[in-house]
């Protein structure tokens, strides 16, 4: 059995990579208002969440400014080449954020410092949690079609952004009404460990197989299992 993948055809590949070099532009930029604001609050309220969240919104610019470098190519050929040395960028940082966060978390748990209540801290954590899940499904769904490993694994850690958005909300709500500071750092490791996940995932090349068509079996291939991508089918990305 053969598996043959229908990938996009040339001019609809063009629209795919357009489409993902202006959802990278649009992860950047928001990406920098939000760590600047971030960085800025968590530092006058003494908030190691805020300015955790502050450094992931860095981190995810570098991931951003990684997939926007490999599509910044023209040639198809040029961009595929590019495909692991983003892989391997996208992956360091989950990694990087996953210790930052482990190491934030603990800190918070053993009663390291207590921050104030602070407002600008809550608007942009409620903005984050509205926006980022919509940036990150527009870019997962083109790099799925486009077959982009490294589109995909970054509109993951898009999402991940998400998260840690909703997890900064909840302890900024919950310190800020009921004192509750514990609440943050427990759900924050839970983020850590799927940040590592994500990053082993990167750095293995997982994320996506196939563009979004489906394959069709031909009999006489050596496995019915595989795409043209030489990956499993069934994966996340698939």
């Amino acid at each position: 059995m053969t598996v043959i993948s229908l990938r996009p055809s040339p001019a609809r590949r063009d629209v795919l990579t357009k489409r993902i070099r202006l959802l990278v532009a649009a992860t950047i930029t928001y990406n920098v208002i939000e760590a600047v604001v971030a960085l800025t609050a968590g530092t006058l309220a003494s908030s190691t969440a805020l300015i955790g969240f502050g450094l992931d919104s860095v981190i995810e610019v570098s991931s951003a400014a990684a997939v926007a470098w490999q599509f910044s190519a023209r040639e198809h050929a040029v961009r595929e080449a590019r495909e692991k040395t983003t892989l391997r960028i996208i992956a360091v940082s989950f990694f990087a954020l996953a210790t930052y966060v482990t190491v934030d978390a603990v800190q918070a748990l053993t009663g390291t410092g207590e921050a104030e209540r602070s407002l600008p801290g809550i608007v942009i954590a409620a903005l984050s949690l509205a926006i980022m899940p919509f940036l990150s499904a527009a870019q997962r769904k083109a790099g799925r079609e486009l077959g982009s490993a490294s589109a995909v694994a970054d509109s993951k850690q898009t999402l991940l952004c998400a998260y840690l958005s909703a997890v900064l909300l909840a302890g900024l709500v919950l310190n800020a009404t009921l004192g509750w500071s514990w609440a943050d750092p427990v759900a924050a490791l839970v983020i850590a460990a799927l940040a590592l996940k994500e990053g082993r995932d990167a750095w293995q090349g997982k994320g996506c197989c196939a563009p979004a068509a489906h394959p069709v079996a031909v009999p006489g291939s050596p496995s019915a299992h595989e795409d043209a991508c030489g990956c499993h089918t069934g994966c996340d990305c698939c």
